[in-house]
């Protein structure tokens, strides 16, 4: 917990707004929502309480749409190393919110294994057809939990692309195989993006390739090796050539475009080939999971992700929830497993206080397996600081 004074807020009006992501690993965001309303009210019994889980577009990004009231819709498609997966999107009122880690997650990969160079966004294609299919007029893409650096290639040759090797055969799956491209049509992409609003949700803003591009900064978290990273890198560079020769000077434009990156590039090719615009992922899913009108109502902000470090400052979902609850002159705090940054860097980020679950148990090998538990009892002790 971070020093300083506490100014309690509550009052018999206070209304505490519950706006958190998930702790990876321990808590789903709903888990997280639910596991702080107990702790809040073990203090307060009779608070005022609303809870908005959120996401900033990675894996739980569906999740928090069908928290806040979207329809679940389930549909088969072709996981990251080709079995068949089931994957959800959310849908409401002609907008459906898609979540490629639900397609090509790394999630979807038997624990320990990993596919760096052969995994395949085949099926996070197949799923924005579904939600074509279900009428979505809007798609908000979120992107990244991906096992995959095929730059999005799969994706697209789901919708229809076609990406042909020196004899004419379509290339493998996974990044690694686009040194084989030959040629690339994307004339076959299905018509309907054309009528249809795509949105990139992302939390990063790298290009497609290079020293801060997809392989290199994200490959090794998908099990490449340093000569994997420079497979992938070259693989990636001779993608975007051949796109070059097919379509013109298009295709280099959105490789160093915010977003290109994301998700081991599958940006990109939401980028080149289905003309997405790009917004930071939490940015845009506040706005999609209806937060503005639930922060007016509120009096105290509650936020948080597992871990509160440096990353969380550049885009996750706790940094956007305080930066427009700033805006709108409301406190925040924040729950986390871990705290791993100084206040300063709390405060300029519109964060008042931070509480860790660390602070209760330090070994996260049961801290981890016991969040449940111990977020509750955090969320007392924050109940008790600011609202008792």
């Amino acid at each position: 917990m971070t020093d300083g004074a506490v100014t309690q807020v509550a009052d018999s009006r206070a209304r505490v707004l519950v706006a958190a992501d998930k702790f990876k690993g321990s808590l789903t965001a709903v888990q997280v929502a639910e596991r702080v309303t107990a702790g809040l009210r073990r203090v307060v019994p009779e608070l005022e309480v609303e809870t908005l889980p959120v996401a900033d577009g990675g894996d739980g990004t569906v999740a928090a749409a069908v928290a806040a009231g979207f329809e679940r819709r389930e549909v088969t498609v072709t996981g990251p190393v080709g079995e068949p997966v089931t994957a959800a999107f959310a849908l409401r009122d002609g907008t459906a919110v898609v979540e490629m880690a639900e397609a090509s997650g790394l999630q979807l990969l038997p624990p320990g294994v990993f596919a760096a160079l052969t995994a395949t966004t085949y099926g996070s294609g197949e799923l924005l057809a579904a939600a074509l299919d279900a009428g979505a007029r809007t798609i908000v893409f979120g992107v990244g939990g991906s096992a995959t650096t095929d730059g999005g290639a799969g994706m697209l040759a789901a919708l229809g692309a076609r990406f042909l090797d020196a004899a004419g055969e379509p290339v493998g799956p996974g990044g690694a195989a686009l040194a084989q491209l030959a040629s690339a049509d994307l004339s076959g992409l299905d018509p309907r993006f054309a009528d249809v609003d795509l949105i990139l949700a992302s939390d990063v803003d790298n290009p497609l390739t290079g020293p801060k591009g997809a392989p290199a900064v994200y490959g090794p978290q998908k099990g490449a090796s340093p000569e994997d990273v420079q497979t992938l890198d070259a693989a990636l560079s001779h993608f975007v050539t051949v796109l070059e020769k097919a379509i013109g000077p298009k295709a280099a434009e959105c490789a160093v475009a915010p977003g290109a990156g994301g998700a081991g590039g599958i940006g990109y090719g939401a980028l080149v080939g289905l003309d997405a615009s790009f917004r930071p992922g939490i940015e845009l899913m506040l706005d999609v999971l209806g937060f503005a009108p639930a922060l007016e109502r509120a009096t105290l902000v509650i936020t948080g992700e597992g871990s509160l470090d440096e990353q969380t400052l550049h885009g996750k979902a706790p940094a956007g929830v305080a930066s427009a609850a700033r805006a709108a002159g409301k406190d925040v705090v924040a729950v986390c497993g871990r705290l791993a940054l100084p206040p300063e860097a709390l405060g300029a980020a519109g964060i008042r206080r931070a509480y860790a679950l660390t602070d209760l148990e330090p070994d996260p090998a049961k801290s981890m397996p016991n969040a449940g538990p111990l977020l509750e009892e955090t969320a007392a002790r924050l109940a008790r600081d600011f609202l008792s």
